[in-house]
Protein backbone atom coordinates (compact mmCIF):
# COMPACT_ATOMS: atom_id res chain seq x y z
CA UNK A 1 0.00 0.00 0.00
CA UNK A 2 0.76 3.70 -0.71
CA UNK A 3 0.07 6.85 0.55
CA UNK A 4 -0.76 9.50 -2.56
CA UNK A 5 -0.48 12.93 -2.76
CA UNK A 6 -0.16 15.27 -5.37
CA UNK A 7 2.38 18.60 -5.47
CA UNK A 8 3.55 20.80 -8.36
CA UNK A 9 5.15 18.81 -11.21
CA UNK A 10 7.76 21.33 -10.99
CA UNK A 11 9.57 24.46 -9.69
CA UNK A 12 7.83 26.92 -11.99
CA UNK A 13 4.30 25.29 -11.44
CA UNK A 14 5.62 25.82 -7.26
CA UNK A 15 6.37 29.18 -7.92
CA UNK A 16 3.02 30.51 -10.00
CA UNK A 17 0.76 28.34 -7.19
CA UNK A 18 2.89 30.56 -4.38
CA UNK A 19 2.57 33.70 -6.21
CA UNK A 20 -1.20 33.32 -6.50
CA UNK A 21 -3.40 34.65 -3.60
CA UNK A 22 -4.68 32.37 -1.63
CA UNK A 23 -8.00 32.73 0.50
CA UNK A 24 -9.63 30.47 3.52
CA UNK A 25 -12.13 29.19 0.70
CA UNK A 26 -9.14 27.42 -1.42
CA UNK A 27 -7.60 26.21 1.99
CA UNK A 28 -10.46 24.53 3.76
CA UNK A 29 -11.59 23.05 0.31
CA UNK A 30 -8.40 21.54 -0.10
CA UNK A 31 -8.64 19.96 3.81
CA UNK A 32 -11.76 18.28 3.10
CA UNK A 33 -11.59 14.40 4.15
CA UNK A 34 -8.27 15.07 4.94
CA UNK A 35 -4.77 15.36 2.36
CA UNK A 36 -4.32 11.47 2.85
CA UNK A 37 -5.53 8.45 0.94
CA UNK A 38 -4.54 4.54 0.97
CA UNK A 39 -4.11 3.09 -2.36
CA UNK A 40 -3.50 -0.86 -3.03
CA UNK A 41 0.10 -1.86 -4.64
CA UNK A 42 -1.56 -4.90 -5.85
CA UNK A 43 -4.40 -5.44 -8.63
CA UNK A 44 -8.27 -6.16 -6.96
CA UNK A 45 -10.32 -6.54 -9.93
CA UNK A 46 -11.36 -10.71 -9.70
CA UNK A 47 -11.61 -13.87 -7.60
CA UNK A 48 -7.90 -15.12 -8.28
CA UNK A 49 -6.53 -11.46 -7.31
CA UNK A 50 -8.71 -11.44 -4.08
CA UNK A 51 -7.63 -15.16 -3.45
CA UNK A 52 -3.70 -13.47 -3.66
CA UNK A 53 -4.20 -10.93 -1.82
CA UNK A 54 -6.15 -11.94 0.89
CA UNK A 55 -7.76 -15.00 1.79
CA UNK A 56 -6.59 -17.33 1.10
CA UNK A 57 -3.25 -16.42 0.00
CA UNK A 58 -2.81 -14.40 3.17
CA UNK A 59 -2.77 -17.17 5.63
CA UNK A 60 0.41 -18.43 3.47
CA UNK A 61 2.42 -15.04 4.17
CA UNK A 62 1.02 -14.99 7.80
CA UNK A 63 2.13 -18.54 8.69
CA UNK A 64 5.61 -17.57 6.61
CA UNK A 65 6.01 -14.53 9.26
CA UNK A 66 5.25 -16.62 12.58
CA UNK A 67 7.93 -19.08 11.58
CA UNK A 68 10.49 -16.63 10.70
CA UNK A 69 9.22 -12.64 11.97
CA UNK A 70 12.32 -10.97 9.77
CA UNK A 71 10.10 -11.85 6.76
CA UNK A 72 7.78 -9.35 7.71
CA UNK A 73 10.36 -6.56 7.23
CA UNK A 74 10.03 -7.52 3.00
CA UNK A 75 6.27 -9.10 3.10
CA UNK A 76 4.48 -6.26 4.90
CA UNK A 77 5.10 -2.43 4.58
CA UNK A 78 6.17 -2.10 8.00
CA UNK A 79 9.57 -1.32 7.82
CA UNK A 80 9.41 1.03 5.17
CA UNK A 81 6.77 2.98 7.22
CA UNK A 82 7.13 6.46 8.76
CA UNK A 83 5.29 7.72 11.85
CA UNK A 84 4.98 11.24 12.64
CA UNK A 85 3.81 11.29 15.87
CA UNK A 86 2.71 14.67 17.77
CA UNK A 87 0.77 15.20 21.02
CA UNK A 88 -0.32 18.53 19.58
CA UNK A 89 1.56 20.87 22.38
CA UNK A 90 3.64 22.89 20.34
CA UNK A 91 2.00 22.95 16.64
CA UNK A 92 3.79 25.63 14.17
CA UNK A 93 3.40 28.94 15.72
CA UNK A 94 0.00 28.13 17.63
CA UNK A 95 1.54 26.62 20.83
CA UNK A 96 -0.48 23.47 22.54
CA UNK A 97 -3.68 22.94 20.81
CA UNK A 98 -4.13 19.62 21.15
CA UNK A 99 -3.87 16.35 19.21
CA UNK A 100 -6.81 16.70 16.82
CA UNK A 101 -6.31 19.94 16.02
CA UNK A 102 -2.53 19.14 15.34
CA UNK A 103 -4.03 16.14 12.91
CA UNK A 104 -3.66 18.33 9.65
CA UNK A 105 0.25 19.49 10.08
CA UNK A 106 0.60 15.74 10.67
CA UNK A 107 -1.44 14.74 7.43
CA UNK A 108 0.50 17.57 5.60
CA UNK A 109 4.01 15.63 6.87
CA UNK A 110 3.11 12.42 5.58
CA UNK A 111 2.44 13.68 2.29
CA UNK A 112 6.00 15.28 2.74
CA UNK A 113 7.36 12.46 2.81
CA UNK A 114 6.04 10.26 0.35
CA UNK A 115 6.05 13.14 -2.31
CA UNK A 116 9.94 13.96 -1.58
CA UNK A 117 11.07 10.95 0.14
CA UNK A 118 9.33 8.17 -1.69
CA UNK A 119 8.39 6.76 1.69
CA UNK A 120 5.16 5.58 2.83
CA UNK A 121 3.66 7.52 6.45
CA UNK A 122 0.82 7.83 8.89
CA UNK A 123 -0.22 10.54 11.32
CA UNK A 124 -0.70 9.10 14.79
CA UNK A 125 -1.65 11.88 17.19
CA UNK A 126 -1.85 10.90 20.93
CA UNK A 127 -4.39 12.28 23.37
CA UNK A 128 -1.64 12.15 26.06
CA UNK A 129 0.92 14.55 27.18
CA UNK A 130 2.92 11.88 29.71
CA UNK A 131 6.01 11.05 28.10
CA UNK A 132 6.31 7.28 29.62
CA UNK A 133 2.95 6.98 28.18
CA UNK A 134 3.39 7.77 24.58
CA UNK A 135 6.50 6.08 24.67
CA UNK A 136 5.10 2.81 26.08
CA UNK A 137 2.18 3.24 23.34
CA UNK A 138 4.95 3.55 20.26
CA UNK A 139 6.54 -0.21 21.75
CA UNK A 140 3.58 -1.80 21.96
CA UNK A 141 2.47 -0.36 18.26
CA UNK A 142 6.85 -1.08 17.29
CA UNK A 143 5.54 -4.46 14.74
CA UNK A 144 3.36 -1.68 12.52
CA UNK A 145 6.02 0.57 11.53
CA UNK A 146 9.45 0.86 10.42
CA UNK A 147 10.69 4.80 11.93
CA UNK A 148 9.00 7.54 14.12
CA UNK A 149 8.93 11.29 13.31
CA UNK A 150 8.28 12.88 16.19
CA UNK A 151 6.66 16.26 15.36
CA UNK A 152 5.05 19.77 17.62
CA UNK A 153 6.06 18.21 21.30
CA UNK A 154 6.50 21.15 23.55
CA UNK A 155 10.58 21.36 25.11
CA UNK A 156 11.77 20.42 27.41
CA UNK A 157 9.30 17.55 27.11
CA UNK A 158 10.40 16.52 23.54
CA UNK A 159 14.10 16.28 24.92
CA UNK A 160 13.44 13.28 27.50
CA UNK A 161 10.64 11.78 25.03
CA UNK A 162 13.10 11.64 22.22
CA UNK A 163 16.30 9.70 24.55
CA UNK A 164 13.27 7.37 26.04
CA UNK A 165 12.74 6.21 22.45
CA UNK A 166 15.79 5.94 20.90
CA UNK A 167 16.81 4.07 24.17
CA UNK A 168 13.11 2.09 23.71
CA UNK A 169 12.91 1.36 20.04
CA UNK A 170 15.56 -0.67 17.21
CA UNK A 171 14.28 1.79 15.05
CA UNK A 172 15.30 5.49 13.49
CA UNK A 173 13.94 7.87 16.00
CA UNK A 174 14.20 11.67 15.21
CA UNK A 175 12.56 14.91 16.52
CA UNK A 176 12.07 16.84 13.37
CA UNK A 177 11.70 20.40 15.04
CA UNK A 178 14.79 19.72 16.27
CA UNK A 179 17.27 17.76 14.18
CA UNK A 180 15.66 18.20 10.13
CA UNK A 181 15.69 22.14 11.42
CA UNK A 182 19.40 21.74 12.93
CA UNK A 183 21.01 19.83 10.00
CA UNK A 184 19.46 22.54 7.35
CA UNK A 185 20.75 25.31 9.17
CA UNK A 186 24.08 23.87 9.27
CA UNK A 187 23.87 23.35 5.24
CA UNK A 188 22.77 26.98 4.89
CA UNK A 189 25.75 28.28 7.43
CA UNK A 190 28.32 25.98 4.93
CA UNK A 191 26.86 28.24 1.75
CA UNK A 192 26.77 31.40 3.24
CA UNK A 193 30.21 31.67 5.10
CA UNK A 194 31.54 30.38 1.64
CA UNK A 195 29.78 33.51 -0.37
CA UNK A 196 30.66 35.94 2.92
CA UNK A 197 34.46 34.58 2.10
CA UNK A 198 34.71 32.78 5.42
CA UNK A 199 36.00 29.47 7.00
CA UNK A 200 33.00 27.48 8.67
CA UNK A 201 35.11 26.79 11.70
CA UNK A 202 36.09 30.12 12.93
CA UNK A 203 32.85 32.20 12.67
CA UNK A 204 31.56 33.52 16.12
CA UNK A 205 27.43 32.38 15.95
CA UNK A 206 24.93 33.66 18.26
CA UNK A 207 21.95 31.12 18.47
CA UNK A 208 18.51 32.69 19.76
CA UNK A 209 16.22 30.36 21.50
CA UNK A 210 16.75 27.77 23.79
CA UNK A 211 14.09 25.47 22.99
CA UNK A 212 14.10 22.36 20.86
CA UNK A 213 15.33 23.77 17.81
CA UNK A 214 18.05 26.62 19.44
CA UNK A 215 19.24 24.02 21.08
CA UNK A 216 19.87 21.06 18.43
CA UNK A 217 21.39 23.96 16.02
CA UNK A 218 23.92 24.78 18.80
CA UNK A 219 24.59 21.04 19.10
CA UNK A 220 25.08 20.24 15.17
CA UNK A 221 27.41 23.55 14.94
CA UNK A 222 29.25 22.52 17.94
CA UNK A 223 29.98 18.95 15.83
CA UNK A 224 30.91 20.45 12.86
CA UNK A 225 33.54 22.00 14.41
CA UNK A 226 32.13 25.58 15.23
CA UNK A 227 33.96 26.33 19.15
CA UNK A 228 32.41 29.72 19.80
CA UNK A 229 28.64 29.41 19.74
CA UNK A 230 26.61 31.64 22.49
CA UNK A 231 23.22 30.38 23.42
CA UNK A 232 20.40 32.78 24.09
CA UNK A 233 16.89 32.28 25.79
CA UNK A 234 14.71 34.28 27.24
CA UNK A 235 16.83 34.96 30.24
CA UNK A 236 19.84 35.95 28.24
CA UNK A 237 23.20 34.69 27.25
CA UNK A 238 23.42 30.27 29.17
CA UNK A 239 26.50 30.35 30.36
CA UNK A 240 27.66 28.18 33.43
CA UNK A 241 27.58 30.70 35.86
CA UNK A 242 23.97 31.83 35.66
CA UNK A 243 22.41 31.06 38.77
CA UNK A 244 19.40 28.47 37.18
CA UNK A 245 22.43 27.17 34.88
CA UNK A 246 24.28 26.36 37.68
CA UNK A 247 21.54 24.80 40.07
CA UNK A 248 20.04 22.45 37.91
CA UNK A 249 24.00 20.62 36.35
CA UNK A 250 21.51 18.18 35.09
CA UNK A 251 19.61 20.18 32.44
CA UNK A 252 19.83 20.49 28.82
CA UNK A 253 20.87 23.68 29.10
CA UNK A 254 23.69 23.08 31.53
CA UNK A 255 25.06 20.29 29.74
CA UNK A 256 25.25 22.68 26.58
CA UNK A 257 26.71 25.43 28.42
CA UNK A 258 29.65 22.98 29.69
CA UNK A 259 30.50 22.77 25.58
CA UNK A 260 29.71 26.61 24.59
CA UNK A 261 30.29 30.52 25.01
CA UNK A 262 34.22 29.76 25.24
CA UNK A 263 34.39 33.41 25.81
CA UNK A 264 32.05 33.62 28.85
CA UNK A 265 29.51 35.91 27.18
CA UNK A 266 27.15 36.91 29.52
CA UNK A 267 24.04 39.80 29.32
CA UNK A 268 21.39 39.99 26.55
CA UNK A 269 21.12 40.28 22.77
CA UNK A 270 23.51 43.57 22.21
CA UNK A 271 26.20 41.91 24.08
CA UNK A 272 26.13 38.14 22.39
CA UNK A 273 26.00 39.98 19.28
CA UNK A 274 29.26 42.09 20.03
CA UNK A 275 31.90 41.33 17.21
CA UNK A 276 29.57 38.24 16.18
CA UNK A 277 29.63 36.47 12.45
CA UNK A 278 26.10 35.14 12.28
CA UNK A 279 23.04 35.50 14.17
CA UNK A 280 20.58 32.45 13.61
CA UNK A 281 16.99 33.25 15.06
CA UNK A 282 14.76 30.18 16.08
CA UNK A 283 12.36 32.20 18.41
CA UNK A 284 9.75 34.69 18.47
CA UNK A 285 11.28 37.17 19.80
CA UNK A 286 12.35 40.52 18.65
CA UNK A 287 15.79 41.31 17.40
CA UNK A 288 16.96 45.31 17.97
CA UNK A 289 18.28 46.87 14.76
CA UNK A 290 21.07 48.49 16.76
CA UNK A 291 22.39 45.21 18.14
CA UNK A 292 22.38 44.49 14.04
CA UNK A 293 25.40 47.23 13.77
CA UNK A 294 27.50 45.37 16.51
CA UNK A 295 28.11 42.33 14.49
CA UNK A 296 31.39 42.03 12.33
CA UNK A 297 31.18 43.58 8.97
CA UNK A 298 29.64 41.23 6.52
CA UNK A 299 27.77 39.03 8.94
CA UNK A 300 25.25 35.98 8.01
CA UNK A 301 21.54 36.72 9.70
CA UNK A 302 18.94 33.58 9.23
CA UNK A 303 15.69 35.24 10.70
CA UNK A 304 13.97 31.81 11.27
CA UNK A 305 11.01 32.53 12.96
CA UNK A 306 7.72 32.07 11.39
CA UNK A 307 5.41 33.97 9.80
CA UNK A 308 6.95 36.63 11.35
CA UNK A 309 11.39 36.92 11.45
CA UNK A 310 13.03 38.32 14.47
CA UNK A 311 14.10 40.88 11.99
CA UNK A 312 12.77 41.96 8.28
CA UNK A 313 15.31 40.96 5.44
CA UNK A 314 15.49 44.48 4.21
CA UNK A 315 16.41 45.39 7.34
CA UNK A 316 18.84 42.91 8.42
CA UNK A 317 20.48 43.55 4.41
CA UNK A 318 21.97 46.77 5.72
CA UNK A 319 24.36 44.61 8.62
CA UNK A 320 24.32 41.71 6.91
CA UNK A 321 26.12 39.67 3.45
CA UNK A 322 23.77 36.93 3.17
CA UNK A 323 20.16 36.73 4.89
CA UNK A 324 17.74 33.88 5.25
CA UNK A 325 14.10 32.92 6.34
CA UNK A 326 11.83 30.43 7.52
CA UNK A 327 9.77 32.14 4.21
CA UNK A 328 9.28 30.93 0.99
CA UNK A 329 8.62 34.53 0.01
CA UNK A 330 12.40 35.39 0.75
CA UNK A 331 15.59 34.27 -0.83
CA UNK A 332 17.18 31.64 1.05
CA UNK A 333 14.59 29.59 2.47
CA UNK A 334 15.56 27.51 5.56
CA UNK A 335 13.18 24.76 5.20
CA UNK A 336 13.12 21.02 6.64
CA UNK A 337 11.91 19.52 3.90
CA UNK A 338 15.62 19.57 2.57
CA UNK A 339 16.01 17.25 5.19
CA UNK A 340 14.15 14.74 7.11
CA UNK A 341 12.70 12.57 3.84
CA UNK A 342 16.28 12.13 3.13
CA UNK A 343 17.68 11.14 6.06
CA UNK A 344 14.76 8.68 7.12
CA UNK A 345 14.79 7.07 3.53
CA UNK A 346 18.92 6.99 4.11
CA UNK A 347 18.40 5.45 7.34
CA UNK A 348 15.72 3.07 6.51
CA UNK A 349 17.57 1.79 3.05
CA UNK A 350 20.16 1.05 5.35
CA UNK A 351 18.93 -0.63 8.03
CA UNK A 352 19.95 1.37 10.59
CA UNK A 353 18.99 1.46 14.02
CA UNK A 354 19.78 5.38 15.10
CA UNK A 355 19.69 8.24 13.56
CA UNK A 356 23.30 9.85 14.48
CA UNK A 357 25.13 12.67 14.50
CA UNK A 358 27.10 11.55 11.46
CA UNK A 359 24.23 10.68 9.95
CA UNK A 360 23.37 14.35 10.42
CA UNK A 361 26.42 16.01 9.77
CA UNK A 362 26.15 13.57 6.10
CA UNK A 363 23.14 14.99 5.62
CA UNK A 364 24.00 18.60 5.92
CA UNK A 365 26.96 17.98 3.86
CA UNK A 366 25.49 16.63 1.05
CA UNK A 367 22.42 19.68 1.80
CA UNK A 368 25.14 22.34 0.62
CA UNK A 369 26.81 20.59 -2.26
CA UNK A 370 24.03 20.70 -4.23
CA UNK A 371 24.37 24.40 -3.88
CA UNK A 372 28.11 25.14 -4.64
CA UNK A 373 27.78 25.50 -7.78
CA UNK A 374 25.34 28.50 -8.10
CA UNK A 375 26.18 29.92 -4.57
CA UNK A 376 25.26 33.41 -4.23
CA UNK A 377 23.91 35.76 -1.47
CA UNK A 378 20.31 34.61 -2.44
CA UNK A 379 20.86 30.92 -2.99
CA UNK A 380 23.28 29.35 -0.40
CA UNK A 381 20.82 26.06 0.18
CA UNK A 382 18.71 24.23 -2.49
CA UNK A 383 15.17 24.93 -3.43
CA UNK A 384 12.79 22.35 -1.38
CA UNK A 385 11.71 21.16 -5.01
CA UNK A 386 14.78 20.64 -6.57
CA UNK A 387 14.35 16.76 -7.26
CA UNK A 388 17.96 15.82 -6.46
CA UNK A 389 17.81 16.91 -3.09
CA UNK A 390 16.07 13.75 -1.17
CA UNK A 391 18.20 10.96 -3.57
CA UNK A 392 21.29 12.76 -2.05
CA UNK A 393 20.74 13.34 1.09
CA UNK A 394 19.54 9.39 1.85
CA UNK A 395 22.48 8.57 -0.27
CA UNK A 396 25.19 10.31 2.37
CA UNK A 397 23.28 9.22 5.08
CA UNK A 398 23.17 5.70 3.93
CA UNK A 399 27.24 5.79 3.32
CA UNK A 400 27.63 7.43 7.16
CA UNK A 401 25.57 4.05 7.86
CA UNK A 402 28.01 1.99 6.21
CA UNK A 403 31.19 3.72 7.63
CA UNK A 404 30.02 3.68 11.05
Amino acid sequence: MSIETILPTSADDAAGAAAAPIDDQEIFASHQGGKLSIASTVPLESKRDLSIAYTPGVAQVSRAIAAEPELAKTLTWAERLVVVVSDGTAVLGLGDIGPSASLPVMEGKSALFKAFGDLDSIPLVLNTTDVDEIVDTLVRLRPSFGAVNLEDVSAPRCFELEEKLIEALDCPVMHDDQHGTAVVVLAALTGAAKVAGRDLEGLRVVVSGAGAAGIAVAEILLTAGIDDVVLLDSRGVINRERADIAADPASKKARLAARSNPRGVSGGPGEALEAADVFIGVSSSRLDEAHLGRMNDGAIVFALSNPDPEVLPEVAAKYAAVVATGRSDFPNQINNVLAFPGIFRGALDAGARRITPAMKLAAARAIAALAEEDLSADYIVPSPLDPRVAPAVAAAVAAAVSEG
